[in-house]
């Protein structure tokens, strides 16, 4: 049984489908009375007040979801659609319309005979994690629309599972491409990107999973279009290992990985996205002799985990197996259950907005920072 008492749930699978598209043109429509873009609004999304999009709720009342008036929903995405003239449409569902049972798919076929504008359906039902939802975002993107094909570029590639509920700061991707800067960035999935430069993705010659929410898709293109990729984090402290992974890839179109099995000789446990938390503790392990584990609360973790490592979605459990790890690096709110030394490292997709001046640029902060508190 999975039992929380003091901790938050993480962001949800809604507002994970809407920030991973937020900056591509399209509209999003959630099928919903108002509770899943209420939070999405609130709590989950910083970039209002600098980039506008196209995110809606159907308002869906009582009498609708009872009567099966799916009419009036059609409806009023075929007009906006008409007025606003989006790339594309994206439907998003909710509780309601799903143990309604819906037809999501056929509304999709209707609205886009109607309008000539592409329409997808991502079949959230706010039962999952926010990264399950952008990790179906963009395999549902991927599958809709048309990539551009060419010769590859030379030294290129693609960043996958970037989005602010993982790399809040506002120069993430800019420090990102800093660091990877001996290669061609074609595609970044997707923040200040645009639709055009996804659709040219297929030009790159390896794609780099930066966050469990890339690996579906970076699983797709592989398994599609034989494009290796290579799992870590490009952090400032991992650029010639980062490096050599790319380089790796391409060379022999296998994948690579970060994740290993070095050890220290302390005990660190880091929780959270576990592509960024191995990353953090493949610096720790090899410049500082630390060991790390990784206790990982996603649901999207399938061979992102060691045998060390844990996969855990219940609070005592969680508390029983940090007990004997000195040192534990999280968000803040996993204070209420860490009883040995939190290191704190605010991530939005747990605390919202509660620590948001204190999210540093992860890719350029000094890991060795943190070892100043093992000492």
């Amino acid at each position: 049984m999975n039992v929380y008492t003091s901790l938050p749930v993480y962001t949800g699978d809604v507002s994970g489908v809407c920030s991973a598209l937020y900056e591509l043109g399209g509209m999003i429509v959630i099928h919903d009375p108002s509770g899943c873009n209420s939070t999405y609004n609130t709590h989950d999304e910083i970039r209002w007040y600098d980039h506008p999009s196209l995110i809606f709720i159907s308002g869906l009342k009582e009498s609708d979801a009872i009567m099966g008036n799916d009419q009036k929903f059609i409806d009023d995405i075929i007009a906006s659609a008409n007025d606003l003239q989006p790339r594309f449409i994206v439907l998003v569902n909710s509780p309601v319309p799903y143990i309604n049972g819906t037809d999501m798919e056929a509304i999709c076929h209707q609205v886009s005979e109607k309008t000539g504008i592409p329409t997808f359906y991502v079949p959230t039902n706010a039962l999952h994690d926010y990264a399950h939802g952008i990790s179906l975002a963009f395999t549902s993107l991927a599958k809709a629309f048309t990539f551009k094909r060419g010769e590859k570029i030379p030294h290129s590639l693609n960043i996958l599972g970037v989005t602010p509920l993982d790399y809040t700061s506002a120069t993430c991707v800019s420090s990102m491409k800093q660091v990877l800067s001996a290669f061609k960035v074609v595609s970044v999935w997707a923040k200040e990107a645009s639709l055009e430069e996804l659709e040219k993705s297929l030009l790159a010659q390896v794609n780099l999973v930066v966050s469990s929410s890339g690996l579906a898709l970076a699983k797709y293109l592989y398994k599609n279009y034989g494009m290796p990729y290579v799992i870590g984090v490009p952090l400032e402290a991992l650029q010639e290992t980062i490096t050599t992974l790319l380089e790796k890839a391409i060379a022999t179109g296998e994948n690579q990985s970060i994740i290993n099995s070095i050890h220290g000789d302390k005990k660190v446990t880091l929780i959270g996205e576990p592509i960024l938390a191995h990353s953090l503790g493949t610096v720790l392990t090899r410049d500082y002799a630390l060991d790390y584990r990784v206790l990982c609360d996603l649901e999207d973790h399938k061979g992102l985990l060691r045998k060390e490592d844990l996969a855990c979605h219940d609070e005592k459990h969680m508390q029983a197996y940090l007990q004997d790890s000195p040192y534990v690096i999280a968000d803040p709110l996993y204070r209420k259950i860490v009883s040995t030394k939190l290191i704190t490292l605010p991530h939005l997709a747990m605390s919202g907005r509660l620590f948001l001046k204190d999210i540093e640029d992860v890719i350029t902060m000094k890991v060795g920072g943190m070892c100043d508190e093992f000492k």
